[in-house]
């Protein structure tokens, strides 16, 4: 079946934003007397619902974080990235040539979906934003991008998912969807192909047809 509509992930796979607010995690975890790296916290974080890893973080150091925890995150994160995000190389680019109904699905609020796109410009490139938030459902699931491709009007075979965490692509192979992943040359699968570059995109898209 010819591809009809692309659903992007955004952190990680249209903004490099997971450094910058993973580097407020750890900073932050840190004024709370515990140790975290960079590294674990992407690996904790990226991709999921926040909640969830703190939960993890918390079982492994056996802490508890005070309520005023996430709402400070949201607001640190915000700033450094409304100072710092910028777009992924050559993804402007790609979906200014993009000819194809697209959205953006992520597992964060979309208020900071929505900073994202405006800060780097590329929300002139989408119309429509769905967040987990508003669904009550994360990835792994298939949700998200099911309630995204039902909203424009696409079955699942029609579309092709753009993502860079474990937790959005088994969600996309779980909509029934292809899956092209962004950056994750160490995923192999049915269903799934790969871009290091959104050089790569457009060829590949078409390749898919």
């Amino acid at each position: 079946m010819p591809v009809r509509c692309v659903i992007f992930d955004c952190d990680g796979t249209l903004v490099d934003s997971e450094p910058l607010a993973s580097e407020v995690m750890v900073e932050m975890v840190g004024e709370h007397g515990l140790a975290l790296d960079l590294e674990s916290s992407l690996r904790m974080f990226a991709g999921r619902k926040l909640d969830e890893g703190l939960a993890e973080l918390e079982s492994r150091e056996g802490c508890r974080f005070p309520e005023s925890f996430v709402p400070e995150f949201r607001a640190r994160s915000a700033q450094r990235l409304a100072d710092a995000v910028q777009a992924m190389p050559h993804v402007d680019e790609t979906l200014e040539r993009l000819d194809l109904p697209r959205c953006v699905a992520s597992s964060a609020p979309r208020a900071k979906t929505e900073l994202n796109l405006s800060v780097t410009g590329l929300d002139r490139h989408f119309e429509t934003v769905f967040s987990a938030y508003e669904i009550n459902s994360w990835k792994p699931e298939p949700d998200l991008f099911l309630v995204a491709a039902s909203h424009l009007g696409f079955a699942p075979r029609d579309c092709v998912v753009v993502e860079d965490s474990d937790h959005g692509i088994a969600a996309g192979l779980a909509a029934g969807m292809q899956v092209i992943t962004y950056r994750r040359s160490d995923v192999h699968g049915e269903g799934l192909s790969n871009i290091d570059s959104y050089w790569e995109f457009l060829p590949l898209l078409a390749d898919l047809d």
